[in-house]
């Protein structure tokens, strides 16, 4: 959480130029104190970090440090702001809601100052309000079995219970459905019954040729 703060701040002081505390203190929604802590933290870090004391001074960038996300025409820019501000029900049944508002705030940051203002101006005129909470927790389950790539048992402790490998979860205007690598076939959410999740992961041969990431 404090990671993801500090390149907030970053990304603010770059494209904002110099800020009071107060006023990073409200666009991040935490204390004045906090944000004086995150600057020395920053400051050891090796960033190049300038507070300037008394009336007028602030916090700045120093030695004209930049971080670039470069290269999308105006067109893309208005594109981006679509996409970012269209409703992903994936987001809500992975449970990431408020880490997708973390990261649209700082991928808007992160853009030159008139593919930002593209962007911006684009999301403030096409607003789309609808959004669809995942209340089905079964599809929460499902959407972490599939991240970590672990073996489900379908219709659990029924006479038609069925083990699958998920690899993909899929929705349309219809329904849910899971891809099961083990029989390749797709399962809509009306034949999931009750589920239980393994902690056993899918044979490599089984994943779908997707890259494995590792924690580190």
């Amino acid at each position: 959480m404090r990671a993801a703060r500090l390149l907030q701040i970053l990304l603010l002081l770059q494209n904002r130029g110099r800020q009071t505390s107060v006023q990073l203190s409200q666009e991040l929604e935490v204390s004045t104190r906090t944000i004086l802590r995150d600057v020395d933290a920053m400051t050891e870090a090796g960033l190049p970090i300038i507070v300037h004391q008394g009336n007028g001074g602030g916090i700045e960038l120093g030695f004209n440090y930049r971080t670039r996300l470069t290269g999308l025409a105006r067109d893309e820019a208005a594109a981006l702001a679509l996409i970012l501000s269209a409703d992903n029900p994936m987001v809500s049944a992975l449970g990431l809601e408020n880490a997708a508002k973390r990261a649209q705030a700082k991928l808007i940051e992160s853009l030159p100052d008139k593919t930002r203002l593209e962007t911006k101006t684009t999301a403030a005129r096409f607003i789309l309000n609808e959004r669809e909470p995942v209340h089905d927790k079964r599809i929460r389950a499902m959407a972490r079995a599939v991240q970590a790539e672990t073996i489900v048992r379908v219709r659990f402790a029924t006479k038609t219970e069925q083990l699958i490998y998920p690899i993909r979860l899929e929705k349309d205007a219809m329904t849910w459905r899971v891809h099961d690598s083990f029989s390749e076939t797709t399962l809509p959410i009306e034949n999931w019954g009750r589920l239980n999740v393994s902690s056993m992961r899918i044979p490599a041969a089984k994943r779908g040729g997707y890259p494995v990431i590792e924690e580190k």
